[in-house]
């Protein structure tokens, strides 16, 4: 008899393959569109060359000139895409000019730039080199610095660093060199969120395995090149001290003379300073710590950027820094970088702007405008309506509409989203609704939620009035009232999350398929590497539709203004077409729902989708005949499979999974895989089993399917 496969839509990974009956299990780049399921839709690179670091944010507008703009935050580096093309248009926190500033090494790729002061620029800060005029007695040239970014590799000293060409020095060694800009980008941070060590961070409190000291012999100035000890005769032959806050690595210990010498001021991203006669010099290298190293108890925060637009502005705010601005319609916008906002909060979580009304709001920011150190995690203030660079636009008075207000409930903002007709709050336990209701008090607030804090910053998206976001403990919704979303690939989810750089978590939303999708870091990962899909168009209270995938995204944005979905991939070990030395890997951008291949690096690939269902076994219906849905009292003989695809572009593979008993293997009971072409009508199989499940897959470039509904030509063959 022919028996019909139905299925419902969505995955439900909360039960076992035999308890799955008549459900799908699992898959891989599917998607369900009215209840059927198919391959999702290809994605190609856009521009040209990749993006240095981890994107961590991505913001699309349209200014009052009709271009279209993309707006991209790495770790490192702020981009705008437009036209097929990306600008830098990162602010420039410093700029220097030096003469006779390289020094380099034969058989070496190290250069060295000294200045003549301070240079406050720590490793792996970005620089960029210009006005380059010559070196000499080397084999680089002008055209190896000149208009060029570099990651610093090492800060020796407060004077100098070092950066790493791609190839060594063949010359003698310069020693002099003309004349050269350093611009010195403003810092934003790592590319991933890491666990530290506890007390581990730092040498207080904590004990030394056999600890040897020693004590200066003479003051120490941050620019010291030697170190002189009442006695070196305890320490190694090289290694690592420690005096006050700064670590130091030397190369060389000189005991006739008692000195350290081959160092390396401010090492492990310590900072050079000056140390007093007679200071204690701590052995650091072989420090244990506090008993045994505990890790887990900080993160160290990523580099983030939050993106927003006022008006033709771009917004741009370093998380936990400072606020820029960028006007996307000034004459030749995309040669200049994004400034400082003048007299706005130094240090927030996240700014976002305030429609219609045109306030431009700081969440978790200072107490005090300019004082970093009065940085309040729950505190929010708001600009003057329509102004945000004069010296009167932050400060709350009688003659405008700028303001604050302290949260009460959780112990830091996480993030914020503007919705249709306000905007939301998270803090790490509750929700609140903040909306502009004009003088006297310019915003309202109101807790609407509580046990339902978001998870990270970028974890929560909105859709026609709608709200939803990814807690610690769950996902929810918010459409006037509090909902909890009944998920049926939870356990499957947050069993598997690594929850330490939470802060990777991003929510993106295509409204071309009614699809909320958040892209997660598995378990041991330091970057998105899987996602999750709620299809909010299909799903009903009976049965919400999940999906879960291996498509690892670090940034989404909806289709509202290109016309179709943007995203971002984040490549750890890719090297970088624009910064000389960059050790934080490179962002490809993407636009999605475009063919059926990857496109990348000008290369299609294909896109391995799947789909498994659970368990199907047999009981005797009316008349003896088959009947699926049974409870596995009796085995089954398959004779034939009958593919049903309701779309169907090149090859597809059809498998059945044979089983006795719930705990055998599907892979070494597998029948197939069956080549299933768009000519193909029936597959004979001579198949016997007690359960048996259906799979379907495709391997190569150029294909795509949709399901339609499948039949069996089955029979009941006995009860062993």
């Amino acid at each position: 008899m022919l028996q019909k496969l139905k299925f419902a839509p969505g995955f439900n990974k909360q039960v076992t393959a035999t308890g799955g009956e008549g459900q799908w299990i699992g898959g891989d780049y599917v998607r369900f569109r009215y209840g059927s399921p198919e391959k999702i839709g290809g994605w190609a690179q856009l521009g040209d060359n990749t993006l240095t670091g981890r994107n961590t944010a991505l913001h699309h507008f349209v200014n009052a000139s009709g271009i279209k703009y993309a707006a991209l935050g790495t770790n490192r580096f702020l981009y705008v895409y437009s036209g097929g093309a990306f600008y830098d248009i990162t602010p420039i926190k410093s700029t220097t000019t030096l003469t006779n500033a390289f020094t380099t090494t034969n058989g070496d790729a190290t250069v060295t730039l000294t200045f003549s002061s301070a240079h406050n620029i720590k490793k792996y800060d970005i620089i960029r080199l210009d006005n380059f005029t010559a070196i000499t007695d080397s084999n680089f040239s002008s055209s190896d610095f000149d208009d060029k970014n570099f990651m610093v590799a090492t800060v020796p000293t407060s004077t100098t660093l070092t950066i790493e060409m791609g190839s060594n020095e063949s010359g003698s060694g310069a020693s002099t060199s003309g004349g050269i800009r350093v611009q010195h980008f403003y810092t934003i941070g790592p590319a991933v969120e890491e666990s530290a060590a506890g007390f581990g961070l730092g040498l207080w409190g904590g004990t030394v395995s056999g600890e040897i000291t020693s004590t200066l012999n003479g003051a120490l100035t941050s620019g010291s090149s030697s170190i002189v000890l009442a006695d070196s005769g305890s320490m190694p032959a090289s290694g690592t001290v420690v005096i006050g806050d700064e670590r130091i690595a030397y190369t060389a210990n000189a005991t006739g003379t008692d000195t350290l010498s081959g160092l390396t001021r401010g090492a492990d991203n310590t900072t050079a300073a000056s140390h007093s006669d007679g200071a204690t010099v701590t052995d650091a290298s072989d420090y244990t710590k506090w008993g045994a190293s505990q890790t887990g108890d900080i993160i160290t925060a990523p580099g983030l950027w939050s993106l927003d637009n006022y008006g033709n502005k771009l917004i741009a705010t370093i998380v936990d820094g400072a606020t820029f601005e960028w006007d996307s319609d000034a004459s030749g916008a995309t040669s200049t970088r994004a400034t400082i906002v003048a007299n706005a909060p130094t240090a927030s979580i996240q700014t976002l702007v305030s429609t219609p009304d045109r306030h431009l709001v700081c969440f978790g920011t200072e107490t005090t405008i300019g004082t970093t150190s009065t940085q309040d995690d729950m505190y929010i203030r708001w600009s003057d309506q329509e102004s945000i660079n004069a010296s009167t636009s932050w400060a709350p008075s009688a003659t405008n509409t700028a303001g604050t207000q302290r949260l009460a409930d959780g112990t830091r903002i996480v993030g914020a989203l503007r919705g249709r007709d306000a905007i939301y709050i998270w803090t790490d336990t509750s929700l609140f609704i903040m909306r502009f209701v004009g003088a006297p008090f310019t915003f309202s607030f109101q807790q609407v939620g509580t046990n339902c804090g978001l998870i990270g910053k970028n974890a929560a998206v909105e859709v026609d009035g709608s709200a939803y976001w990814m807690s610690e403990n769950g996902f929810f919704r918010y459409t006037g009232k509090l909902e909890s979303l009944a998920c049926f690939v939870e356990d499957y989810v947050y069993d598997d999350i690594n929850t330490i750089p939470k802060n990777h978590i991003y929510a993106g939303l295509n409204n071309l398929f009614g699809e909320v999708t958040w892209f997660y870091p598995g378990s041991g990962a330091a970057s998105n590497n899987r996602s999750v899909t709620y299809n909010y168009m299909d799903s009903t209270p009976e049965r919400p539709v999940w999906t879960t995938s291996s498509l690892a995204r670090s940034t989404w944005s909806d289709s509202h203004i290109f016309g179709k979905p943007h995203a971002t991939e984040y490549v750890s070990s890719g090297t970088s077409d624009s910064t000389v030395g960059n050790t934080d890997g490179i962002t490809y951008y993407y636009e999605h729902e475009t063919g059926v291949n990857s496109i990348k690096d000008g290369a299609a690939s294909a896109i391995s989708a799947s789909i498994q269902s659970g368990d199907f076994d047999i009981s005797l219906g009316q008349g003896g005949g088959a009947d699926l849905r049974g409870d596995g009292e009796y085995m089954m003989k398959i004779r034939r499979v009958l593919p049903d695809f309701l779309q169907q572009t090149g090859d597809a593979r059809v498998t059945l999974n044979l089983k006795n008993y719930p705990t055998d293997s599907e892979a070494s009971s597998s029948l197939g895989p069956f080549e299933s072409t768009t000519q193909t009508t029936k597959i004979d199989t001579r198949a016997r089993a007690r359960a048996i499940s259906l799979k379907v897959d495709n391997t190569g470039t150029g294909q795509h399917w949709k399901l339609g509904t499948f039949r069996l030509d089955i029979q009941a063959d006995g009860r062993r």
